[in-house]
C-alpha cells in the first residue's frame, strides 16, 4: 500500500496470509459490494470472491456467518508518541492496538519530543517503523521547525522522503500569513496542510466546552467559535491559494458551515472528525472523568448532531480518531489538570458502528467508506479494496461480539479512553494488513 511516486508507510515484514473466509457479509462501497461472500486470501492477495469457491485443501478456514468483511481501516490522524513519549506509546504498541481495531494504515503525527521536523529524525522512524511497526505507519512532519510558527520546514526534502503531509497539530498557527506561506510550499511537493484550528485568545484557561454544562460544573469554557473562527479562516486562505487543507477534528456545526461553503466554492478543501465527537456530547463531563477531557472537547448535542450528518452527506470526509494516549498516572488527577486527549484505535470502529449504524443515523456502507477508502485517497496511498488481485487490506468485524476495554484487552499501553470499562458492542476479529495476518481475536 505505499504511494506511488515515494514510499509513505514502513512496516515489519511478516509471512503472507492463506485464508478463507467463509460466509461473511461483504461491504465495499468503492466495489459496489454488499453481499454474502466467500473471499479466498492466498499469498496476501485476494484471489477470489463468490460462494463455494475451491480452494487448496492445506487452505485455513474461517468461518464468518453473521461478520462483516470490511477494507481494512485508515486513520489518517493519530499520536503515537515516538519518540521522547514511549511511555504512554510507541510505534509498536499503537500500530499493534491499530491493528486490533481493525486498521491497516495509521499516519502519526508531528508533535513528538523532538519535533518531526526533519529528514534525519523521519529516517530514523522509518527504521524502526520497518522493524516494529504491526501495520503500515506513515508520518507527518511539521509545517514549522519545533512547531514554533517561525520558520517552515524543509517540504521539499520531507516530501520526497514520503511524508504524507505537514500539521503543526497540537499547536495553532500564529496567523493567517503563516497559514498562506504555509500551503504556497505545501502546494510544490503535492502534499497538504492538516491545521488545528483553535484561537487560543478565546480558548485559553478552559477545560471543556463553554455552555450551560460548564456553567453548572464551574469550569473553564472554550467556546465554539474558538475553533470555528479559525476553520473560516483556514478555508478561505486555502481557497485564495487553490491548495489543499486538511481541517483537524471538526467539532463544531459552525465549522460544519465553513467547510461546506468552501467545497460549494471549489475549495480544495477536506475535514475529518473524530469518532468520540460523534457519540458524546458536553453531558459525558459531568462524571469529571478526566477520560472525556480532550481538545476540541466534547462539544452540544446540537454540534454533534450536526457533525453525524455532516459525515452522512460526506461534508466531513473521514472518521480519525485523533488517538492520544497519556500514561495512567497523568490522567488520575483531579479533571481541571489532567492533560487533553483520549486514545481511540481500538474502540473507534465498535463505537461508532455499535451506536451510530444501529441507532439507523449512519449507513454502513457510508461508515465503511469514511473511514477507509477516503482517508487512504486523502493520504495519496492506494485504497484498500475487496476485488479480485489486489493486496490483502482486510478488517473481519463481528457486530454482536460483546466484549470491554480493560487491562486485559487493550493493546495500547495507554488507558485514557472514554469507554474504559464499559461493555462494547462489535469488535475487529481479525485483520489483514499488506498480506499478512496481524491481529486475530481467537489465534
Amino acid at each position: 500500500m505505499a504511494g506511488s511516486a515515494t514510499q509513505r508507510l514502513w512496516w515489519s515484514r511478516a509471512a503472507r496470509a492463506d485464508v478463507l473466509i467463509r460466509g461473511a457479509r461483504v461491504i465495499d462501497p468503492a466495489n459496489r459490494l454488499d453481499d454474502v461472500l466467500d473471499v479466498h486470501v492466498a499469498k496476501g492477495r485476494v484471489a477470489g470472491l463468490g460462494s463455494g469457491l475451491e480452494v487448496p485443501d492445506d487452505t485455513p478456514v474461517r468461518e464468518a456467518d453473521g461478520c462483516l468483511l470490511l477494507p481494512g481501516l485508515v486513520d489518517l490522524h493519530a499520536h503515537l508518541r515516538e519518540p521522547g513519549g514511549e511511555e504512554a506509546e510507541d510505534i509498536s504498541s499503537g500500530t499493534a492496538a491499530a491493528a486490533a481495531g481493525g486498521y491497516v494504515a495509521v499516519f502519526a503525527m508531528a508533535n513528538t519530543d523532538p519535533v518531526i521536523d526533519n529528514a534525519g529524525l523521519l529516517e530514523g522512524l522509518s527504521q524502526r517503523a520497518q522493524s516494529e511497526a504491526v501495520v503500515p505507519v506513515g508520518f507527518h512532519a511539521a509545517v514549522t521547525i519545533g512547531q514554533k510558527g517561525e520558520q517552515l520546514t524543509e517540504m521539499v526534502e520531507l516530501s520526497d522522503y514520503g511524508v504524507v503531509a505537514f500539521s503543526d497539530d497540537g499547536v495553532p498557527l500564529p496567523n493567517a500569513n503563516a497559514l498562506r506561506r504555509a500551503l504556497q510550499y505545501a502546494k510544490v511537493t503535492g502534499r497538504h496542510i492538516a491545521v488545528h484550528a483553535e484561537d487560543r485568545s478565546l480558548t485559553r484557561g478552559g477545560v471543556m466546552h463553554e455552555g450551560a454544562v460548564s456553567a453548572r460544573l464551574g469550569l473553564g469554557g472554550m467556546p465554539s467559535i474558538g475553533e470555528s473562527v479559525e476553520v473560516e479562516r483556514a478555508v478561505e486562505v486555502a481557497a485564495y491559494e487553490d491548495a489543499r487543507l486538511h481541517v483537524c477534528h471538526v467539532s463544531t456545526a459552525a465549522s460544519v458551515e465553513h467547510v461546506a461553503r468552501a467545497k460549494a466554492a471549489g475549495a480544495p478543501v477536506t475535514a475529518e472528525v473524530c469518532p468520540h465527537h460523534l457519540v458524546l456530547d458536553d453531558e459525558a463531563v459531568v462524571s469529571l472523568d478526566p477520560n472525556v477531557k480532550m481538545s476540541p472537547p466534547l462539544r452540544s448535542e446540537a454540534d454533534r448532531a450536526a457533525l453525524v450528518s455532516a459525515l452522512a452527506d460526506g461534508t466531513i470526509d473521514c472518521v480519525a480518531t485523533d488517538h492520544a494516549p497519556h500514561c495512567p498516572d497523568d490522567k488520575e488527577v483531579p479533571f481541571e489538570e489532567a492533560p487533553f486527549g483520549v486514545i481511540g484505535l481500538e474502540t473507534a470502529l465498535p463505537v461508532l458502528y455499535g451506536i451510530l449504524v444501529r441507532d439507523g443515523d449512519l449507513d454502513p456502507g457510508v461508515l465503511v467508506q469514511r473511514m477507509s477508502s477516503t482517508p487512504a485517497k486523502i493520504a495519496g496511498i492506494s485504497r484498500p479494496s475487496i476485488s479480485e488481485g489486489s493486496d490483502a487490506d482486510l478488517c473481519l468485524f463481528d457486530p454482536d461480539h460483546a466484549w470491554m476495554l480493560d487491562r486485559g484487552t487493550v493493546r495500547s499501553r495507554s488507558w485514557n479512553s472514554p469507554w474504559w470499562g464499559m461493555e462494547l458492542r462489535g469488535r475487529a476479529v481479525l485483520t489483514v494488513a499488506a498480506g499478512r495476518v496481524v491481529w486475530d481475536l481467537h489465534a
